[in-house]
This record gives C-alpha cells, structure tokens and sequence, in this order.
C-alpha cells in the first residue's frame, strides 16, 4: 500500500468534511423536527455519498473533457481548501458549506435531508474538489482507487456516528471543544492544501519549460 497517499487521502476527506463540525448544524439544521432527526441523518448521508461516488466517476472525464489538466486543478483546488481551512482556524462560518441565508432556510426546512445537510454541508464545493482531486492523483491504479473510496467511506461513517449522537456529543464537548476540533483540523487541511499548491506547481507543464 502507498502510505503516505493514503494518509494524505485520509487526512483530506475528514478534514475537508469535518465530522465533529457537523454535529452543531445538524442541531440546527433539525431543530424543529427532532423526532425525525436519525431519519433524515440517514437520508442526508447516503444523499452526499452518492454525490461524492458520482463526482468520483465523472470527475477526470469532465477535466479532461473541459481541456483542464491535473496541475492547474491541483493549485486551484489546493487554493480553494486553504480559504476553508482559514475559516476553519478562525471558527467562522464558510461560505463553502453554507451560506448565512441558507443557515436560515435549514432552520424553517421541513425536511433538511437533502438541502442543506446534504449539499453543501457534507458534499459541499470543498469536498467535490477534494474528490477531482485525490482521483486525479489515483492515476488510475486500483490500490488508489480503493484508498481514496475507502477514506470517503470512513469519514462518511464517523459523519454519520457525530450527526446520529449529536445530542450527546453536544452536551458532553459543548461549543468549545467542537470549535477546538475544527480549529486542528483547520491547521491540517491548511497544511495539505499548501502542499496541494505547490505539488501543482512542480508538475506544472508551464515551470517545466520555463525550466
């Protein structure tokens, strides 16, 4: 197995969707539907799994399809994951996942399942670029493949277990320890998009001619 691609395919999927970050919003996100609250987790999760499996298997077809090459997907999604990352570090809000006006909407929702919990909460634009880009990096070798999928099905798995207890989670870490969790993961996702950026650059066709 290659480990450090999948530590790297690891460490981006649950930092990148943030298991512990997601308990305060679906407490809000379910507030006024409690009862339904472990059904519409279950629809939510499965909603974003099958986002995330479908931007797996289309994702390298459509670059390919739209003329963009590995590299430049590489930088720019490297870009988009440190924005995230920064707001993850200063416990803000992102307009990533959610805006403030669909916080409002996911309050007065009847069934919050598929919007906003779904999408983007879960498979929000970070993630989908994440998902581009880690099976740009497969290069089409089944290990990575599995690896990738695997990491996506584990984090998918923990999101599910942080949504499902998010009660108990709540009461026992409360606001602080939620926060504290974010901000970590926010200082690792910041670290891999940087490293997403500059892997970019080294592969890039441009600085190889230029060199």
């Amino acid at each position: 197995m290659d480990f450090p691609f999948a530590a790297t395919a690891f460490a981006t999927a649950f930092t990148i969707i943030d298991p512990v970050g997601m308990i305060p919003l679906t407490l809000v996100a379910t507030a006024s539907t409690p009862g339904r609250r472990q059904r519409i987790v279950n629809e939510a999760v499965l909603v974003a799994a099958i986002i995330i499996a479908v931007m797996a298997l289309i994702g390298h077809p459509l670059l390919a399809y739209l003329g963009i090459t590995l590299s430049a997907f590489t930088i720019a999604g490297g870009v988009l994951l440190f924005l995230i990352a920064i707001d993850m570090l200063f416990a803000r809000q992102t307009g990533a996942k959610q805006t403030a006006e669909e916080t409002r909407e996911a309050s007065e929702a009847e069934n919050p399942a598929v919007f906003p919990l779904a999408v983007p909460m879960i498979a929000g634009p970070g993630t989908i670029a994440t998902v581009l880009l880690l099976g740009g990096l497969t290069r089409g070798e089944p290990a990575r493949v599995l690896t990738v999928a695997g990491a996506y099905a584990a984090a998918l798995a923990v999101t599910w277990l942080c949504m499902s207890s998010a009660t108990y989670v709540h009461r026992v870490i409360g606001n602080t320890g939620i926060h504290v969790v974010t901000r970590l993961l926010g200082i690792i996702l910041a670290a891999l998009a940087v490293q997403f950026v500059i892997n970019g650059l080294v592969s890039s066709p441009l600085l190889h001619h230029a060199g």
